[in-house]
């Protein structure tokens, strides 16, 4: 599946493969490299994710998102606000509250009142919910060293990783 056609070459494109132009007649698109890289960036995290998301639920039947809630959870000494964990997984608080009702339902998660703030919820860690953990990781690990590591080598990594820290911080 190709997100954009065969249009990666191209220079000046937007996603239809027609330059884009301002009033003036200068381009706005990025340059060829870097947008041939967006794209590139783009189909790889869909396809990646995807992968991973489909291991999850056959080994586990645990679909990815749930597991990015169990890892931020766990990684945060097992409990976070409900709007701690929405940030965390990238959600809308709405949408995240959704989420963990289901996982509540499942049993992997539970809710606490703070008792420092009776307007604010805890999603907790469950005994289950850690146990689901434990078990599914080495399948995503797997999945991440075959899907992503094996084709990036330490220094492309760094690299990577400091680019994408430079988006991030730039939106923050």
């Amino acid at each position: 599946m190709q997100l954009y056609g065969t249009i990666r070459d191209s220079c000046n494109c937007n996603w239809y493969g027609a330059q884009v132009f301002q009033q003036d007649s200068a381009p706005i698109s990025p340059p060829a490299a870097q947008l041939a890289a967006w794209r590139t960036f783009l189909e790889a995290h869909l396809r990646v994710t995807e992968q991973l998301d489909r291991e999850l639920r056959t080994a586990h039947d645990l679909d990815l998102t749930w597991y990015d809630v169990l890892v931020q959870l766990s990684e945060a000494g097992g409990r976070l606000r409900m709007s701690e964990l929405a940030a965390a997984v990238l959600l809308s608080r709405s949408n995240c509250t959704r989420l963990v009702d289901r996982m509540m339902h499942a049993g992997l998660v539970r809710r606490e009142v703070d008792p420092g703030d009776a307007r604010s919820r805890w999603t907790v860690l469950t005994a289950a919910g850690n146990e689901r953990l434990r078990e599914a990781a080495p399948t995503h690990m797997d999945g991440i060293r075959r899907l992503f590591a094996a084709h990036v080598d330490a220094p492309t990594a760094r690299a990577m990783q400091g680019a994408f820290e430079a988006m991030v911080d730039g939106l923050s």
